[in-house]
């Protein structure tokens, strides 16, 4: 009825109000986690939208455009073998170098291509947990044992995560699993090695681009030397896309050889990874989107477009919501969040159930850059957080997060994620 309709409305203009009026302004740890909100999202904003969602942007679009739906339900549909879709989905991030944010679209890609929700899941989770960069600076920091622990129980819970999703969703992936039983088998469009070559090439790019350095106490070996040589390293790889998209998307070589040297003169001027990498993707989005030859080099471009419009905006409440709660920590910078973090540190303290669970909880909400969680763990440990709650921590810390899991709802629907956190 009408009336109720307007009731609503002025009851959430009369809450909007009431939230407005009293705002706790004045409150010094309410401004420190508005102040500890920007900081996180700017901070996002800087180190992770350009180097890292951008890449993984146009490498789900590779696998939504450029890898056949066949090949997907071959490795990961409901009919596919479950010991190589699981065991393929488990230790994929040994490969992706990447958070909890930058795995979604490609999942989502996966996904949308017809990828059972168990394998899905599992690649899910194991794409930032498996993170090798991640597994080795544990050993080394936080001792052998717990790398060993964070190694076995993030490939294992990859695995038990997804299969437990797919026998909650059973009915529905016996439907899925009806639908593909009869797919037709198309063949790839080129041979699969030149699309590996492509999609590889973006993922080294991303991969040395967000290189991190290593601790104070690594000062020499190769992570070392790929840590000073990184740029260089991106550029070789940037150099090999180049000649994919000249002589495996066959775009108009001239064409290319302008994108890159327009990429590497923006480098060459502005002392900033920032700029070239938007100069090349804006250039790369250029030349694909003005390509006749072939339309699935303007749909590369376009599925990136989606992948990016899908995701982007809640990936930003998400951060806000979570540097709000739970504050900011990063590179050097504590700020608070409304939720103290010496009430983190007094829940996880010990190694009751209580505080293993919390720990999952806390590590399901927060947002974890790749390899920030092991100095943050590092911290808590001195604070007297036990072994168990310290490996809960690592193996839900960098899986999981509140701006991925509004992300998961989008994809999969609202009630599915929230399964995903309480298996851990």
């Amino acid at each position: 009825m009408e009336w109720r309709k307007e009731v609503t409305v002025l009851v959430w203009i009369a809450v909007l109000f009431g939230a407005a009026y009293f705002l706790p302004v004045d409150d010094d740890r309410f401004r420190e986690a508005v102040f500890a909100m920007l900081d996180l999202t700017r901070w996002y904003a800087r180190e992770h939208v350009v180097l890292c969602l951008l890449p993984a942007f146009f490498i789900a679009g590779v696998i939504a455009i450029f890898v056949s739906q066949g090949s997907v339900i071959r490795y990961f549909g409901a009919n596919a073998k479950k010991w190589l879709a699981y065991s393929v989905a488990a230790v994929s991030g040994t490969i992706l170098a990447v958070c909890s944010c930058t795995i979604l679209p490609l999942f989502s890609s996966i996904r949308q291509r017809g990828a059972g929700l168990g394998p899905a899941v599992a690649f899910l989770y194991s794409g930032p947990a498996v993170n090798i960069l991640a597994i080795i600076l544990t050993a080394r920091i936080l001792g052998f044992e717990l790398g060993l622990a964070r190694t076995i129980g993030a490939i294992g819970f990859a695995v038990v995560i997804g299969l437990l999703m797919a026998f909650i969703y059973r009915k529905e992936e016996r439907e899925k699993a009806k639908e593909q039983v009869n797919f037709p088998s198309i063949p790839e469009k080129r041979p699969l090695g030149q699309t590996m070559v492509h999609f590889f090439s973006l993922v080294f790019i991303l991969i040395f681009a967000n290189w991190g350095k290593p601790g104070a106490e690594v000062s020499s070996g190769p992570w070392f030397w790929i840590w000073e040589n990184k740029w260089w390293v991106t550029a070789g790889f940037a150099m090999v896309l180049a000649g994919s998209l000249a002589f495996i998307l066959k775009i108009r070589a001239l064409w290319v050889a302008g994108v890159a040297a327009v990429t590497a003169l923006s480098g060459w001027l502005i002392p900033s990874p920032l700029v070239p990498m938007l100069v090349g993707v804006a250039g790369v989005s250029i030349i694909t989107l003005l390509d006749k030859k072939d339309p699935d080099n303007r749909e590369w471009t376009l599925s990136a477009w989606g992948f990016a419009r899908q995701i982007l905006p809640l990936l930003a409440i998400g951060v806000m919501v979570s540097g709000f709660l739970l504050g900011s920590t990063h590179e050097g910078t504590q700020l608070a969040g409304v939720i103290p973090g010496s009430w983190i540190a007094w829940l996880v303290g010990g190694n009751s159930v209580f505080s293993n669970f919390f720990a999952s909880l806390a590590g399901a909400l927060m947002y974890f850059a790749t390899l920030t969680e092991v100095p943050i763990v590092q911290g808590l440990l001195s604070a007297g957080m036990g072994k168990g709650p310290a490996l809960a921590l690592l193996l839900a810390g960098p899986s999981l997060s509140l701006p991925n899991m509004l992300v998961i709802a989008r994809i999969m629907g609202w009630e599915k994620p929230w399964f995903m956190p309480g298996w851990l």
